[in-house]
């Protein structure tokens, strides 16, 4: 566990004047793209990714969870004026922002969805903050056995929640974990799959990979569905009532009990691998409704339904890093990406990097929470311009992030084989969402495959093969029971629904 020292050196680094403005660089971004509908946090992620290289690891993760955050607010912006969601996790947004707007108060709407994302986010960071350390002190004490039937566990509970089948989605976690193997065995170091690429040696690339699945293939299917017609939009008028412009504090008070079940909902769910934002939001709505004295309220624009989906899918910003950094295991492609961007500085997640890194992680933590303020203050000031970007058309902002994900590529790999390797996966990526494979499963994977197979070879090593060796480890017996039965139970549920 870090000291005292550590801990406050963390928090003076995140405080800097240069951190600082690469926190707004990124907030800002992440508004900017969550208010485009389209390209959302992930995708402007997955592009800065390899634009992170030339800064230090506390910037690069500093403007990365900026974007992140500012990104799910964003996305309520549209979802609010055009009833298009920006992301995925606004669509509930949409159920009640857009019928608010349409009776002459986009700017209350608006405004309500800023106070609850960044409740639910502050929420989230402090229990990260709390629980984060102890829990990386429990898992040093687990050995290869137990990390490897942790992974399979995450697995499991990650392919049976994202997408509709099971069975798809251990199919994409173990393509997945085929992609990972590509390059050098790291026992007897075995060049594998290769076809002749020297460049494949170190393995296929991370940026090139995370882009071209999550962004290329995305901006590809966005311009093919592409139309020429505009958006219709509710425009915020230039003078109005002020109490229709703006939230009281009565209003977000009497929402205090919404926020704190969603920003609840939502840090639960995001401390588990693989259920996303978009989960959160439409159970925190259910739970409001369900909760309210006036349930028919709802969906014609009450305040409450607004403030439970934003506080719950930006709570699960934070909480999905609890899982990346106490194990090492991304929580979402949100953490994946972080994972990514650290381990381009040359630092490996997992439970050791509190005792390595203790000063980054503080300064992490510090930046999260200067994130969540910047987050307040830029919505505050930038609505009405955010407000002119959903009207942006989409055959300009498409094209030029294909050529953001292309310049950044062979940036970060310095050759065109990572432009090759982007466009490849992004075909792939293509073809998984069309014949309905989890893309998210299959990334989560794929970075988490050399540890996988590190700590599977290790396990065979100390087990002799022999799986009654297991009894000797009673928390890996246990995961692995976990593993089969969640995969059973989920796999159960999903034919049941069908």
């Amino acid at each position: 566990m870090p000291d005292f020292d550590t801990v406050l050196a963390g928090l003076g680094d995140a405080l800097t004047l240069v951190n600082l403005l690469y926190v707004v660089a990124g907030v800002a971004v992440g508004q900017f793209v969550g208010a485009v509908p389209g390209i959302g946090p992930v995708m402007a992620m997955a592009i800065a990714v390899p634009f992170t290289f030339v800064m230090s690891p506390l910037a690069t993760i500093s403007f990365l969870m900026g974007v992140n955050k500012g990104g799910l607010f964003g996305g309520a912006i549209p979802a609010v004026l055009i009833n298009t969601p920006g992301t995925p996790d606004a669509a509930a947004t949409a159920l009640d922002g857009f019928p608010l707007a349409q009776r002459g108060k986009p700017l209350k709407a608006t405004k309500m969805a800023l106070y609850a994302s960044v409740t639910g986010d502050t929420f989230s960071d402090i229990v990260l903050i709390t629980v984060s350390a102890p829990l990386a002190a429990v898992a040093l004490y687990m050995g290869p056995v137990e990390v490897f039937c942790l992974i399979l566990f995450a697995f499991s509970v990650i392919a049976g929640l994202v997408g509709e089948s099971m069975t798809r989605g251990l199919a994409a976690a173990a393509f997945g974990l085929l992609c990972a193997t590509v390059g050098l065995d790291p026992e007897h170091g075995t060049p594998r799959l290769i076809f002749g690429q020297f460049a494949l040696y170190d393995g296929l690339p991370l940026a090139p990979v995370a882009i071209g699945t999550l962004a290329v293939a995305e901006i590809l299917r966005r311009l093919a569905a592409m139309r020429g017609a505009a958006r219709p939009a509710v425009a915020i008028p230039d003078a109005q009532d002020p109490a229709d412009a703006r939230v009281s504090w009565a209003e977000y008070w009497g929402c205090r009990a919404t926020m704190l079940r969603g920003a609840v909902i939502g840090t639960v769910l995001g401390a588990m691998p693989g259920i996303g934002s978009t989960a959160a939001a439409f159970m925190s709505y259910a739970s409001a409704r369900q909760a309210s004295s006036e349930p028919e309220s709802f969906g014609k624009g009450n305040l409450h339904g607004i403030a439970a989906t934003e506080s719950a899918n930006s709570a699960v910003v934070g909480a999905n890093l609890i899982p990346l950094l106490s194990l090492g295991i991304p929580g979402s492609i949100g953490a994946a990406l972080v994972i990514s961007a650290l381990m381009i500085q040359g630092i490996q997640p997992g439970p050791l990097l509190f005792e390595s890194q203790g000063r980054l992680i503080y300064g992490l933590f510090g930046a999260m929470l200067m994130a969540n303020f910047v987050n307040l203050w830029m919505g505050q000031l930038g609505l009405r311009l955010w407000a002119r970007v959903v009207a942006a058309p989409e055959s300009v902002v498409f094209p030029a992030a294909l050529l953001l994900c292309t310049v950044g590529v062979y940036l970060s790999t310095g050759d065109l084989i990572g432009v090759w390797v982007m466009l490849v996966f992004a075909g792939i990526g293509l073809a998984m969402t069309a014949t309905g494979y989890s893309v998210v499963v299959f990334v989560i994977a794929f970075f988490l495959g050399p540890r996988f197979e590190l700590s599977l070879s290790q396990s065979l090593s100390i087990t002799g093969g022999d799986p009654a060796r297991l009894l000797e480890h009673p928390v890996a017996l246990a995961l692995l029971v976990l593993a089969v039965g969640s995969a059973w139970w989920m796999g159960v549920r999903q034919r049941a629904g069908r």
